[in-house]
Parts: structure tokens; C-alpha cells; sequence
């Protein structure tokens, strides 16, 4: 499924059936995320996970209704290289360093959604597929995140998401100021050269997307796609012009 501003779901396709397609377009990692997990208070598909696993070809990482260490093992003992964790981790702090110290900090992905509060450079943060507020601001759980052994950080713009009108690039930049980690924009992308602005503006950064790689063109038509080789390296480039 895809949504916008996390809500308006539509079907893309089988989950296994994409991956399968994204193995064959040489992707470069791939996020799979249970979007109603939480909200449900549903535990991970252990059986839907095995398979994602089994059929992937890339780094795979694995969010949704994670809220604990044991959680954490058995799903890394699938196969799953990373584990994103949102609202657990903003809940429980210490899940963090848990599973941290547990399968290492190169795999613990710390996911956060946020929310303009309306006013210049204010963004609080959000879970439950932006239903609860948390009251906390974005800076506030990125730092947390990474005193917590965060390996990687995620944000995710709510009020980008599925729009495919470019990334929040203010957003993106107020947190690379205090992110000591790598670090991924989500939120927003409809084209490559947006993923070649959000490049020039903050540097080496991960670019994530979802609906500029399955869907094209402006009635949305459900087509998985990514960029070859030479795109890639064309997009690369744009560091170089970061100052």
C-alpha cells in the first residue's frame, strides 16, 4: 500500500511480488514497513517476514509493531539486515540500546515521522501513522535516538508523504545539523532531480522514496521502477557541488 500524508491508501501489489521486481532492477536497499502494526497492536508476521527475507536480493529492513529485544531476534534471525523502530522507540527509549547492544548498531534504524507545527522551522513529532502526537520536536528525538545507539536515522515527512512535490529540504537540513549518524530523507520525492537537490543541498545523505518507485506518471499508474547504474551516478555527482 501507499499513502499520502499517511492516510488515503492505495494498492500497489503483492508484497513479494515487488520485491521480486525490485531484485530485478537492482535496488539498492529496500524498507518494508507493517503501516497498521502498531495501530493494531498487532505483533510482527514472523511467516510475511520469512518470505520477504527469502526473496530478497538487497540490505532489507523491517519496521512495524517492534516493541522489544525478542522481537528484534527473530527477526534478524530470518535474515533481515536492519530493524526500523518508531513508536517503540520513542515509548521506550531503551529499546534502543537493547537491541543495539544485542545484533549491533549498524542495524538499528531509528524511523521519525514529523509534522510542521505551522510556525518557521517548528516540527513536532508524530507516531501511529501520524495519529498521536508525541509533543516531543524533532531535534529532541534524533538526539535522543542517537544517545540511545541509534545506528541510522529516518526522517519521515508527514505532510510530504505521497505528494511527489520534492523533499521537505528545511526539515532535512534542521536535522542534519544534529545528526551524528547516517542519515535518510523520506517524504516527498516525485522525480530524480529531487533526489539530486536534496544531495546538493545537504550532501551524502540516503534519499528514500516510495511513490516515485511505483507509480508514474499524474494519474498515479502503479509501475515499479528504479534508476539504472548510469542515473545513479549522474545523482552522485550533485555532492560534489555541496558546500
Amino acid at each position: 500500500m501507499k499513502t499520502r500524508g499517511f492516510s488515503e491508501p492505495k494498492y500497489v501489489g503483492d508484497p513479494i511480488n515487488a520485491v521480486k521486481i525490485f531484485n530485478e532492477k537492482s535496488a539498492d536497499e529496500l524498507v518494508v514497513v507493517d503501516i497498521d502494526a502498531t495501530v493494531l497492536g498487532r505483533e510482527p508476521d514472523l511467516r510475511l517476514i520469512k518470505h520477504l527475507a527469502i526473496e530478497c536480493r538487497m540490505p532489507l529492513c523491517y519496521g512495524g509493531g517492534v516493541k522489544s529485544l525478542a522481537h528484534a531476534r527473530e527477526i534478524v534471525g530470518l535474515g533481515v539486515e536492519k530493524i526500523a523502530l518508531s513508536s517503540g522507540a520513542i515509548e521506550r527509549p531503551t529499546l534502543i540500546s537493547d537491541i543495539a547492544n544485542e545484533i549491533g548498531v549498524q542495524s538499528v534504524v531509528v524511523v521519525v515521522d514529523a509534522r510542521s507545527t505551522g510556525t518557521p522551522g517548528g516540527y513536532d513529532v508524530w507516531t501511529h501513522r501520524g495519529s498521536v502526537k508525541t509533543g516531543r520536536s524533532v531535534t529532541d528525538v534524533v538526539l535522543e535516538a542517537q544517545a540511545m545507539g541509534a545506528g541510522e536515522i529516518v526522517i519521515n515527512s508527514i505532510d510530504r508523504d505521497g505528494q511527489m512535490t520534492g523533499y521537505d529540504l528545511e526539515l532535512a537540513e534542521k536535522v542534519k545539523l544534529v545528526c551524528r549518524v547516517p542519515l535518510t530523507i523520506l517524504g516527498g520525492a516525485g522525480s530524480l532531480g529531487d533526489i539530486e537537490a536534496l544531495i546538493r543541498r545537504l550532501g551524502v545523505v540516503g534519499a528514500a522514496a516510495g511513490s516515485l518507485f511505483v507509480f508514474k506518471g499524474p494519474y498515479r499508474a502503479v509501475l515499479i521502477n528504479y534508476p539504472n547504474a548510469d542515473a545513479k551516478e549522474d545523482i552522485s555527482r550533485a555532492a560534489y557541488d555541496y558546500v
